[in-house]
């Protein structure tokens, strides 16, 4: 396989082709996940609650998304690797220099920020500096404290309103990606339409031009809740290989995510 470029991703949204990606944390999932044909992996905060057992992602350091960037772009050489800068990394313009070429020099090709309009400066001095950034909207889960929980984000109409401009403003920064989480399907629409940027979604129905999904969500081996957003593709499939496989063609048809995974 051919490495995955941020360029195609851009010519996949103007031919109208959804794709897959899904969360890797280490090498042998990250091979997997490759060899079954998944272009574009994120090695998330998530980690914190998946892997270490917290109860949010704020305990995440950036040697801890090293490590598993690291390892996961030794399973996976050609797949579009993004990693999180975990929370106060991004806290001040050299703090977010120096987290960033870390993230980059371990493997990421693109890092993932969580925030608005507030951190279009940010987006455009690491662009400036040869970071690509993507954005996150929607439920950003290090903000988990000031939404008072994980909530659904941009069900009003100034909320929504919000939300579009500042997804506007990433782009108009430099961002080439954005995540959007948790968000009713008519929002994702219309932010989904009105950027010229790749929009992957979860939580945010099948409008998106990407899905994307938590490894352990999608395998149904998340301790505790499971999101609303969540289908288990191993029940059906039986092995995780099939699983894999079942995820990317439901996507690519628009079948996942269907109504009952999605917010009204």
């Amino acid at each position: 396989m051919k490495p995955t470029s941020i360029s195609q991703l851009r010519q996949w949204k103007q031919a109208g082709r959804k794709f897959a990606s899904i969360t890797a944390y280490d090498y042998s999932f990250a091979k997997l996940f490759a060899d079954e044909g998944i272009q574009v992996l994120l090695v998330g905060d998530s980690l914190g609650m998946t892997v270490q057992g917290h109860d949010s992602t704020l305990p995440v350091t950036v040697a801890d998304i090293v490590y598993h960037t690291q390892a996961v772009r030794r399973g996976a050489p050609n797949v579009l690797l993004l990693s999180d800068l975990p929370f106060m990394s991004y806290a001040t313009p050299q703090q977010t220099f120096d987290n960033a070429a870390q993230l980059m020099r371990a493997g990421a090709n693109m890092v993932k920020l969580e925030g608005g309009k507030w951190l279009a400066e940010t987006v455009k001095q690491l662009t400036e500096r040869a970071v690509p950034v993507c954005g996150h909207l929607g439920l950003t889960p290090q903000s988990v404290n000031i939404f008072g929980g994980y909530k659904i984000q941009g069900r009003e109409a100034a909320d929504a309103d919000r939300l579009l401009d500042d997804a506007l403003a990433l782009e108009a920064a430099g961002a080439q990606l954005l995540v959007l989480e948790c968000v009713p399907v008519a929002l994702a629409k219309r932010v989904t339409e009105a950027l010229s940027i790749p929009v992957i979604g979860i939580g945010a129905g099948n409008v998106t031009d990407g899905q994307i999904l938590v490894m352990h969500d999608a395998f149904a081996i998340t301790g505790g809740h499971i999101p609303k957003f969540a289908k288990n593709f191993l029940s059906d499939s039986g092995d995780i290989r099939s699983a894999v496989r079942q995820y990317i063609t439901e996507v690519e048809a628009g079948s996942y995510p269907a109504e009952e995974h999605s917010f009204q």
